[in-house]
Formats: C-alpha cells, structure tokens, sequence
C-alpha cells in the first residue's frame, strides 16, 4: 500500500481522499472542504492518502498541537470494501512513523465516548494499535456525541502522560480545532 502526504492543498490528493472522508464520516460530523482547504492555506495540517492501485484504500487528516508537540489526528478513515483487512493498523504505523521522524512526542486522537458498541469497536481498535483511553469526557456544544482523549507516546525521553485524567491533553485538541475553525482575520 502506497502512503502519500502533503502539506500543502492538492486537489488530485482530495479527490482520491473525498470519497473515503464522505463514506466515514456523516455530513454533520466532518469539516467541509472549504475549511480543510483554509487549514491548508494557513499551514494546519496535512493530508494523509493510502492507495492501493489507483483507489484509496484509507485517508487521514492530521494536525500539530504545537504547545505539546503532538501530532492531532483530526480525522481517520478506511473504505468500507477494506475494513478488517488491516489496512487501518498498517495506516497507523505509517502515522507513527511519519510523527516520529518529524520529531512529535506522540500522537492524540479524539474517541467517541458514548457507550455504545461501535464505539466500543473503535476503542478496541485504538487500544490495538497502541493507543492509551483518558478517563476525561468532553462535551462540546456544537455536537451530541461526548469524545475522550486516547494518546500513543513517542519519544521516551518526553513521553506524554494524563495526569488529571485526560483533560489538560483534550487541551491539544481544542487548541487544535480553534485554530481550524478560526477564520482568518480581516486587515
């Protein structure tokens, strides 16, 4: 499986990525291109597409919480035709090794909360693949679902911690989505 990133807005990348994003991810729960394409233009994110042939197989959109220096997944996701084959696994080591060569301390994602059992599912799933649940649960205004911190440390030396039960790291991902969301001032 090929992984590709950029940094800066490719419209032939999205549009390999669009069809993978919209399957996942419910109108209300995704950001719109315009906003993906103004968190490029402000430096934000990258844009992460695995291929196999010439589909996507999986796509990921991530960002920096530069304060904890953690790389933010801000959305994940695997074509339906290619769930439970691995594919999302294999996706994350490439994550993992993406973030540690540009020197992250770890990685942080947000995870549904509510008990139900696909959510169930997904914690399984990032637990899988390393990731650590915070006991915090946060509640947004803007959205029904209630999310929790999971984390995956990187660098021994400065590993990342909850100490406080996960809020101080929900920080990063507000951060985070305040700057994505943030439109740009007017001079």
């Amino acid at each position: 499986m090929q992984h590709q990133v950029t940094e800066h807005w490719d419209e032939a990348m999205w549009q390999q990525a669009e069809p993978v994003y919209e399957e996942a991810f419910p109108e209300h729960g995704r950001k719109t291109k315009a906003i993906i394409m103004r968190m490029f233009e402000r430096g934000l994110c990258a844009l992460h597409v695995w291929s196999e042939g010439q589909a996507a197989a999986a796509m990921a959109l991530t960002g920096t919480d530069a304060k904890e220096n953690l790389l933010v997944i801000d959305y994940i996701a695997v074509r339906g035709s290619s769930r439970g084959s691995g594919v999302g696994l294999a996706c994350l080591r490439d994550l993992r090794e993406w973030a540690g060569s540009r020197g992250y301390r770890g990685i942080v994602i947000e995870a549904e909360a509510d008990p139900s059992e696909e959510n169930a599912g997904r914690i399984a799933f990032w637990k899988k693949a390393g990731f650590t649940p915070t006991a915090y649960v946060h509640s947004y205004i803007w959205v029904p679902e209630t999310y929790r911190a999971m984390y995956l440390s990187l660098d021994p030396e400065h590993p990342v911690e909850s100490h406080d039960g996960g809020e101080e790291l929900f920080q990063s991902i507000l951060r985070f989505h305040e700057k994505a969301y943030r439109r740009p001032s007017k001079s």
